[in-house]
Formats: C-alpha cells, sequence, structure tokens
C-alpha cells in the first residue's frame, strides 16, 4: 500500500475511534439510568413511581439486596417489593390450588344432587304403592315416608348428625304396622283406635316383638345401612378435603420465606436486571423452604385421596345405592304381603299382647291382598306349609318383579352417580402427589429454559452450585436459602385434621385407602435431605424442575409473564462500558499503532 494513503486512512479510523467511543459513553451514562427499574416497577404495580431514583446510588441502607455497586433500590422499594412479592407468591398458590378446590367442591355439591335426586324419585316412587295398591291407608302413611326419607337424606348429608339409618327403618315399620293391622288386616278395629284407647301404641311399641313383616324390615335397614355409610363417608371426605385447601390458603408466609423471596425475584432489578430469571435449583431451594410446613401434608393427603377413590367406588359401583333407594318400594310390598298372608296368626298374637283388635268377633276376614308390582329380587317369603292359597298367591306375584330405571331421565344432562364417579376418578388421582410438586409446579414459571446465565441470588451465573434439599420441614435443615424454624401451626393442625379423619375411616371401613400407589412415594417426613439430578435437582440454571407426573398438566400453568422492560445488561456488573465496545476500541488502537 503506497505510504501516501497511510495518512487519509489513519484518519478515518481515528473518526471511527471517536465515533465508538462516543456511543461507549452513551450507552455507559444510559447504563446508569433506573429508567428500566422504574419501568418495571410501574407495569408490576409495586408502588408510587417517586419512590424509584433516576440514578443509581451507592450509599443505599438496604436490608436484604445488599451489594457493593451501585443500587437502583432505596429502602422504601425494599419494603414494597417485600408486600408485593408475598401477594404474588400467595395468588400463584392460590391458582395452582384452585382447580384442585373446584374439583372437589363440585362434585361434592354433584353427588349431593344425586342423592337428592333418588330420595325424591324413591319417595314417590314408595308414595305411588300406596296411593295404588294400599289407598285406604294411603293419607295416614305419607308423612311417615316423609320423615323415613328426610332423616336418610340428613344422614348423608351431615357426618355430624345422631341419625341411624337402622332406626329411621325401624321407625317407619313401628308406625306402618299399625295402619296395616287396623285397616288392612282387621278393618274393623279402626274403629277401636278413633274411640281413644292405646291399641295403636301398643302395636308401635311391640312391632318388632310381634315381627308382622318378617324378614323384610331388617333386610331393608341393613341394605340401606350399608349403601349409605359409604355415601355418607364420600360426603364426609369431600368436608374434610374442603376444610384442608382452605386451611392451606390462609397459612402466612414467615419473615425468612419473605426475605428470600424478595433475595430472589426482585433483588435483580436493584441491579438493573428486570428479566434476569432465577436458576432452577435456587428457586427450588427458595420454594420448598417456604413451603416446607405444606409440604408435611404429602403423605396423609396420598392417603387420603386413596380413601376417596375407595369410597367413591363403593357409592358408585354396580349401582349399590341406587338399588338400595329404588328397592325400598320393593321391600315394603313384600312387608305387607307378608302381614296380610299371615294374619290371622298375627291377629291371634296381638290380642294376647295388646287385647282385642276387633270391636265385633272375629269373623271379619282379612282383605284380599292386593297384586302389586315390585322392584326387589328378593326370594319368595318363607310360608307354613298350611298355607297353599298363600304360597299360589306368591307365585302369581313373581313375574311381575321387573327393574326399573336406576336415575329418572329429566333430560340429557342429567348424569348417574356412576358417570360423576367415573368423571371424578379421572382427575383426582392426578393429584395425589400435590403439596409435593406444588414448589417445582411454583418455579416452572419462574424458570425459563434455554438461557445461559440465571440468578443465584447474589450474582449472575452459569449454573447454581448450591446444595438443593427435599421436601418437608426436617429436610430444611439443609437449606442454604430460607432458615426454616419449624412447622406451621396452623398448618400442623390442618395435618392432624386430615390424619384423624384417615385413621376413622380406616377403622370403621377397614381395608379403605390401602393402596399401593401413596406407599410406593417418599413424603417429606421421611426425606434425608438429599436431592440428586433424579429427582429433578439439578444445579444448572439451564434447567428446569420437572413436575410430578401425577399432577394434572393443566395445574402446572405457569403464572404471567414478567413484563417486556429490556434490561440494561445481563453480566454482573451491567453499569461499566459493554464488553463488545471495549473489544472494537482495543483492537482499533493496535492496528493504528502498527
Amino acid at each position: 500500500m503506497p505510504r501516501a494513503l497511510l495518512p487519509p486512512l489513519t484518519l478515518c479510523w481515528t473518526a471511527l475511534l471517536l465515533l465508538l467511543v462516543h456511543l461507549s459513553v452513551a450507552s455507559a451514562s444510559r447504563s446508569h439510568s433506573c429508567r428500566e427499574v422504574k419501568t418495571a416497577f410501574q407495569l408490576r404495580q409495586i408502588g408510587p413511581l417517586k419512590w424509584v431514583p433516576e440514578t443509581p446510588s451507592t450509599d443505599v441502607d438496604l436490608l436484604v439486596c445488599k451489594h457493593d455497586g451501585p443500587s437502583c433500590c432505596t429502602r422504601k422499594m425494599e419494603e414494597s417489593y417485600r408486600v408485593a412479592v408475598v401477594r404474588e407468591t400467595v395468588q400463584n398458590i392460590r391458582s395452582y390450588s384452585f382447580e384442585l378446590k373446584f374439583l372437589l367442591s363440585g362434585h361434592a355439591a354433584a353427588f349431593q344432587d344425586t342423592y337428592q335426586s333418588l330420595f325424591s324419585f324413591s319417595l314417590g316412587h314408595l308414595s305411588s304403592l300406596f296411593e295404588s295398591g294400599y289407598t285406604s291407608i294411603s293419607a295416614a302413611v305419607d308423612p311417615h315416608i316423609s320423615t323415613l326419607f328426610s332423616d336418610l337424606s340428613l344422614f348423608i348429608r351431615d357426618a355430624s348428625s345422631n341419625v341411624s339409618v337402622e332406626a329411621a327403618v325401624h321407625r317407619f315399620y313401628d308406625n306402618l304396622f299399625p295402619l296395616v293391622h287396623t285397616r288392612l288386616i282387621n278393618p274393623g278395629s279402626a274403629a277401636a283406635i278413633t274411640d281413644g284407647n292405646n291399641l295403636s301404641d301398643c302395636l308401635r311399641m311391640t312391632r318388632q316383638d310381634v315381627n308382622p313383616f318378617g324378614r323384610h324390615a331388617l333386610a331393608m335397614a341393613k341394605e340401606l345401612s350399608e349403601a349409605l355409610r359409604a355415601a355418607r363417608a364420600l360426603s364426609w371426605a369431600f368436608s374434610v378435603g374442603e376444610e384442608v385447601m382452605n386451611g392451606t390458603e390462609v397459612a402466612p408466609l414467615t419473615k425468612e420465606c419473605t426475605r428470600a423471596l424478595v433475595k430472589m425475584q426482585y433483588c435483580p432489578h436493584c441491579r438493573g436486571l428486570t428479566l434476569i430469571r432465577p436458576c432452577g435449583a435456587y428457586c427450588l431451594n427458595v420454594m420448598r423452604g417456604c413451603l416446607a410446613s405444606l409440604s408435611e401434608l404429602d403423605m396423609p393427603w396420598r392417603r387420603y385421596v386413596a380413601i376417596l377413590e375407595d369410597l367413591t367406588l363403593a357409592v358408585a359401583d354396580e349401582h349399590s345405592l341406587e338399588l338400595a333407594l329404588l328397592g325400598i318400594r320393593g321391600q315394603v310390598n313384600e312387608a305387607i304381603l307378608y302381614a296380610q298372608l299371615h294374619g290371622p296368626t298375627l291377629t291371634a298374637t296381638v290380642d294376647k299382647v295388646c287385647g282385642q283388635s276387633m270391636t265385633e268377633t272375629h269373623s271379619v276376614q282379612p282383605t284380599t291382598v292386593k297384586m302389586v308390582p315390585t322392584v326387589t329380587d328378593s326370594p319368595p317369603l318363607p310360608t307354613n306349609q298350611s298355607d297353599p292359597p298363600a304360597m299360589e298367591q306368591l307365585d302369581r306375584l313373581s313375574h311381575l318383579r321387573s327393574s326399573l330405571p336406576l336415575k329418572p331421565a329429566k333430560s340429557d344432562k342429567d348424569r348417574s352417580l356412576k358417570q360423576i364417579a367415573r368423571e371424578f376418578m379421572n382427575y383426582i388421582g392426578r393429584y395425589k402427589a400435590f403439596f409435593a410438586a406444588l414448589p417445582e409446579m411454583l418455579c416452572e414459571g419462574e424458570v425459563v429454559r434455554d438461557e445461559f446465565t440465571c440468578w443465584s441470588g447474589d450474582d449472575v451465573v452459569e449454573s447454581y452450585s448450591g446444595r438443593v434439599v427435599g421436601n418437608g420441614v426436617h429436610a430444611q435443615r439443609q437449606n442454604p436459602e430460607v432458615r426454616v424454624k419449624g412447622p406451621d401451626h396452623m398448618l400442623t393442625q390442618v395435618k392432624d385434621r386430615l390424619e384423624h379423619f384417615n385413621q376413622e375411616i380406616q377403622e370403621s371401613m377397614p381395608g379403605f385407602g390401602r393402596r399401593e400407589s401413596w406407599e410406593d412415594l417418599g413424603s417429606g417426613e421421611e426425606n434425608s435431605g438429599e436431592c440428586d439430578d433424579e429427582d429433578g435437582c439439578q444445579g444448572s440454571g439451564e434447567d428446569t424442575p420437572k413436575i410430578y407426573s401425577t399432577v394434572v398438566t393443566e395445574v402446572a400453568k405457569a403464572p404471567p409473564h414478567e413484563p417486556s422492560v429490556r434490561a440494561s445488561g445481563s453480566s454482573t456488573a451491567p453499569l461499566t462500558l459493554p464488553t463488545f465496545t471495549i473489544f472494537i476500541l482495543t483492537l482499533a488502537l493496535q492496528w493504528a499503532l502498527n
């Protein structure tokens, strides 16, 4: 190259060098501005903008976000960050638990609605028996029918009530016996009752001893008791589940947890890093420390879900509850038939116990048995060989027994217990590990995949080097990010409530909840505090903690992303000259000197 061209070329490079220096100074000037921090402060609605300084300051008295360099934060901003992070974390926890809470409350209401529909249909079904077959006692028996179904409904709705299914059924038959004896078997004795004697009371009190209805009263009481017991326990289980979810929502975050959350989410803002995300393993330590007491619910919750599944199957499997309720009509009808067929023997027994049943002579014959179809498939009643007409009548009635629809089809939207149970079972099993996976789900919304750097709590790093602990209070002794003093008192009460329910169900209904699905998974109490890569505890900021496969994927929806605020840099020294500019200046100077 001719030397004559060197001076003009040198001048060009000198001008370029001056331009780059000017751009670097302008960039440095912008980097020393808190404009991006103010924008993020405004978009997140953290507090008044007047609290955010225009330029970083080195003389700042901070409690949490301390560092040696200049800061865009003040004490008032730090306090606002504390309030904001508590609000955001609680909202995120509630957003993840909302679907589970709605699943429990929604299906509890669906089961109760179906119960009431079955009660209403069965009540009308039984009333129609008396209206069509036993008109003489139809009006008198209606109040007793209403009382019976009211007691059965209360038994399912209120687990704390003292209602007994057996007592309700026997009370119904106690009140039915005087009507059957005086108006169907011995119609003439009805006048004696209205004249003020104590025949009706005597019949009511001695019904179980006289046994006018054979085995049907006991059979009906046993069948209904077994079917309704599971439904009552299921209603109780739903109530306990809703109590647990409500208790977890109001549990406060500790001061140590709040401090760690501010350090993780907002301390980077003080350095102008408004877009940097926490390392995955670092976030996991913080969230597991904050939710240590909540994770203690993991094992009793797994048992609870297993019990819930077994109770659902017991209520809906093979339509046991529906058949028991709809079979009441057939049981009552056959009980009345039994009393009528054994009328003479029964009348003789009553005369000995309660005195003369007839105001006139006993020449009046029992009324003819009405041939009313039944809905049960019970075998023919045992009768004496000396009553061939009774046997013939029962044989004629046998072909009339037929099954009815399990539920009245009011519309296409009506669903049977089995349909509701199937839908519920498809969802609830996915929430067995909910409390163990909740910290990971919260971090799923904080961590961004495929990032080369992340926030470690103190600096921008490529990988988090701290030890990752497991779930539960015991494991938090080794937590480097959050100090956990002990279990939360409020959540301890919630855990005790859940364990008490599990124990009572397993004692009263042996075998329920004895599933291996929850035994295969560890709990927070049994965790040693160690955590390896297979547990999703990688020490890299690039990797996002994995979510338990048992948790429904719809629950793991990330909360809204942070505002798109441009950070002034992503290195450990964001307030200095850009590295690329320095590199270009160095090359230019070396070339000019040569």
